[in-house]
């Protein structure tokens, strides 16, 4: 893949500022800048989610007109992909988070929750589907490849993984999120899931849609809905023996581009 370099820091200047821009309001009320609650300035909140999407498809126009776009889109499709890593995408998330919470079943100490956290709600349910869409067309569908052709797979991870963290910011702001510790859980959480998303895309092809299930994967058992810090941890910890076992056992997947942008 050719890399026009600033038309990928145009991307992510973008996908910061549309999210951070939408929600400013909600941040402001949560200030106490704006009377008010939160909830009140969260019409923005779709223009927050699809941010990724809209800076994606302004930085693929910059570098090749409406048909860069459409290439970009058509990542949507199922693609030659088997049908094996449908299951993986969707089930890999809970199934690590399954494994996590066993092993911390056998410490002493507090109750770790629930097992399963699905949507609770039809509102969740359809961000389940819609913030995987809004989010992954610019992450794995633009920002990826082109971060993978520049540093590598391993690197493009984890630079990918910081700068999704930080996009996050605002969404955790606007919602009341005030624990330090919860912050500190999010950086490893976001390094180690981009890892995750990487060794997918890699596995696929580059499999944009591959990408947008395993994040609604990420969405059907969802422990970030809790209100106690335990399940947020076991998450976190799940991931990151993840992503290390990932790197660890397959090295090939760290080391190429997938073949679909090369």
């Amino acid at each position: 893949m050719r890399v026009d370099g600033s038309s990928t820091k145009l991307y992510f200047a973008l996908a910061l500022s549309i999210t951070t821009l939408a929600l400013l309001p909600a941040v402001l009320a949560v200030a106490g800048v704006l009377s008010g609650s939160a909830d009140d300035y969260m019409a923005g909140a779709p223009i927050a989610i699809f941010g990724p999407t809209i800076a994606a498809c302004v930085a693929s126009a910059r570098e090749g007109g409406r048909a860069a776009v459409r290439k970009l889109l058509s990542g949507l499709g199922a693609g030659r992909v088997g049908p094996l890593w449908f299951f993986v995408a969707l089930g890999l998330p809970t199934l690590a988070y399954l494994v996590a919470r066993a092993l911390y079943e056998l410490l002493p100490g507090d109750d770790g929750g629930p097992w399963f956290w699905p949507p609770g709600d039809a509102q969740h349910v359809v961000g389940a589907v819609l913030v995987p869409i809004g989010e992954e067309i610019g992450w794995r569908g633009y920002a990826l490849p082109r971060l993978i052709a520049r540093f590598g797979p391993l690197r493009a991870s984890l630079l990918l993984g910081g700068l999704w963290g930080v996009w996050h910011l605002p969404m955790f702001i606007a919602v009341g999120t005030t624990d330090p510790a919860y912050y500190a859980l999010m950086v490893p959480y976001f390094l180690a899931g981009s890892v995750m998303f990487t060794w997918l895309y890699q596995r696929t092809n580059g499999s944009l849609l591959l990408a947008v299930l395993l994040h609604v994967g990420a969405h059907l058992s969802n422990p970030g809905q809790s209100p106690e810090l335990t399940p947020t941890a076991i998450s976190t910890f799940a991931y990151v023996a993840l992503a290390l076992g990932l790197v660890a056992f397959d090295r090939p997947a760290f080391r190429r581009a997938p073949e679909s942008s090369a």
